[in-house]
């Protein structure tokens, strides 16, 4: 019975692990990259602590059973300043380790710090809607919904607000989650070393279509990220106030959109309608 229930339990532990991917160990941006290695060295410091427990269990199990069992027992032992100082030494310079990085890390991995590149830092504005991202883009006067493109080694800064409740901003393979909130927005600087398409996402529930607020994220060669560039400027929508606002209906699992044209002040449209400021003029 209890070989039977652990094959049981084996197989039950394969079968979730099928529906897991990986998208955190296979980065494809330095800033990914980074993350990776914070995440894989903070885990092992960890198992300083995991390992010996796990190992102690199995141990102390054997040694200690009730059959055939050699052990010293001293039923008056009740300190040992050996275990005492392993105990509380041990714990510390895990923390203090723990501290240091986190301490370093929280300024190399600030999502708002621009990217040392020899390129110019391209600017996308980001907005979460119910249930869908529009990415807009000022600088080539477009605009898209569930999908944005990149040029690959050169940085990006992501302007990210929100047209609806709290939200938050994630493409994996390329590093750092960003919230969307309305009336604020955040930073966020990436950069893709290599062409692909990645799958980004929403990393915070926000109703009823939350599951299906997906987008791609293509990083692209300078010159197919042009074509990509001159076939959105090539379709016959625009975004003006009237598309805005049926963009703005709830919809769920909400198609891939491309307009070719975008009001500049859009993006601060939104946030102001959220401050007052619009309000107040």
């Amino acid at each position: 019975m209890i070989k039977a229930c652990s094959r049981i339990a084996l197989l039950l532990s394969l079968l979730l692990l099928g529906g897991c991917d990986y998208l955190l160990f296979d980065p494809k941006g330095p800033i990914a990259q980074e993350q990776m290695w914070l995440i894989i060295v903070s885990f092992a410091v960890m198992l300083i602590v995991v390992i010996p427990v796990f190992f102690m269990t199995f141990l102390f199990s054997i040694k200690y059973r009730d059959k055939e069992s050699t052990a010293e027992y001293l039923p008056d032992w009740e300190h040992s300043n050996k275990i005492e100082a392993v105990v509380w030494t041990v714990p510390l310079l895990i923390i203090l380790v723990l501290g240091v990085i986190t301490y370093k890390t929280s300024f190399s991995l600030d999502p708002r710090q621009a990217l040392n590149s020899d390129q110019p830092t391209m600017r996308i504005q980001v907005v979460a809607m119910d249930w869908k991202w529009l990415f807009i883009y000022p600088e080539q006067e477009i605009a898209t919904v569930n999908e944005f493109a990149m040029p690959i080694n050169q940085p990006v800064e992501f302007l990210v607000t929100s047209d609806t409740v709290m939200n938050s901003f994630f493409v994996p393979q390329l590093g750092s989650m960003i919230y969307a909130m309305a009336g604020m927005e955040n930073q966020l600087n990436l950069l893709a070393d290599q062409p692909g398409e990645f799958r980004g996402l929403s990393a915070n529930y926000s109703g009823f279509g939350f599951s299906g607020m997906k987008f791609k994220a293509l990083a692209k060669t300078n010159s197919e990220f042009t074509d990509w560039v001159d076939q959105v400027k090539a379709r016959p929508r625009v975004l003006d106030a009237d598309a805005f606002e049926q963009l703005s209906i709830k919809t769920k699992d909400h198609p891939v959109e491309y307009f070719s044209s975008v009001h500049p002040l859009l993006f601060n449209r939104i946030i102001e309608k959220y401050t007052g400021v619009q309000n107040g003029q």
